[in-house]
């Protein structure tokens, strides 16, 4: 081992979090019964690259179809 390398995990906060993705589409028509639940995923992503809430476009099997899911809040 090298002089001044240190061994395991870098100390101090993690750049990469946890965050999850919930339907924006099934929040709004919530009012539809045939509805079998809110669509959530949990993905990564990297707070230095990505500091804004993460969208993206997934298949939401409660509608039936590709919607948007938005980051919520732990």
């Amino acid at each position: 081992m090298a002089k001044g390398k240190k061994k395991g995990k870098k100390r101090g906060k993690d750049v990469r979090v946890r965050v999850i993705l919930e339907c924006n589409s099934c929040l709004r028509n919530s009012v539809n019964k045939r509805s079998t639940g809110i669509s959530r995923y949990i993905t990564q992503k990297n707070q230095h690259n990505t500091p804004n809430p993460l969208e993206l476009r997934k298949f939401c099997p409660s509608c039936y179809k590709h919607t948007i899911h938005g980051e919520i809040k732990k």
